[in-house]
């Protein structure tokens, strides 16, 4: 994953997304710096969106699908040319299957014991999930056990304003999800919303928090 978390480690989270809109969407993250869009499927004709912004963006960026539930699932996306497994738990059948598809995968998980059963399983990074339940204290007492050079990626709640604690603690990058998009929300607006959450990376990253 090292390849796609540089120079910008964001995750775009557009649950809710429509086809119709998922190429202006896309791109407008794109120019704002991002390189991994996942869309929900729990969103309206989610592998229709997937195969779209594959299509439209190319190889250079990472596109996928997030709340995948189910190792069926996982074919599924792979059909439509998304790249990227993303969960909200850490069921090692859907993990294993999507490795198996040479798909990256990347649960979500609440404590060391499945985060370290995840990457058993050949988890590519782990999702820190739900942040708003954790914190950066917790996340810095995790980054003293697990794997030195393993992205962890808080989701839930972050904010531009509150990304630096979570870096210093150990935070590789994060998920961003309502804050950034939501059903009805102008491309102009994801615009403006991306290029602030790639700054307030920026910003921590110049203060010299462990990238």
């Amino acid at each position: 994953m090292k390849a796609w978390l540089e120079p910008l480690p964001l995750v775009a989270i557009l649950r809710g997304l429509t086809p119709d809109e998922s190429v202006d969407i896309g791109r407008v993250l794109v120019d704002a710096g991002f390189r991994m869009l996942e869309v929900p499927l729990n969103s309206p004709q989610p592998f229709e969106s997937i195969r779209r912004m594959v299509d439209a963006l190319g190889s250079d960026y990472l596109v996928g699908a997030g709340t995948v539930l189910d190792p069926a699932q996982v074919k599924q996306v792979a059909d439509a040319g998304g790249r990227l497994i993303v969960m909200p738990h850490a069921d090692v059948t859907v993990i294993r299957a999507a490795k198996q598809a040479g798909l990256y995968c990347v649960p979500g998980v609440a404590t060391p014991t499945e985060a370290f059963a995840a990457l058993a399983a050949g988890a590519d990074a782990l999702k820190l999930f739900p942040a708003e339940q954790s914190s950066p204290s917790v996340l810095k007492a995790w980054r003293a056990v697990l794997p030195k050079d393993l992205a962890v990626l808080p989701v839930g709640g972050i904010a531009p304003d509150n990304m630096e604690p979570w870096h210093a603690a150990g935070a590789n990058g994060f998920g961003i999800g309502s804050s950034l998009y939501a059903p009805g929300r102008p491309a102009s607006d994801v615009a403006a919303r991306a290029r602030a959450f790639a700054d307030a990376w920026r910003h921590s990253v110049s203060k010299g928090s462990p990238a």
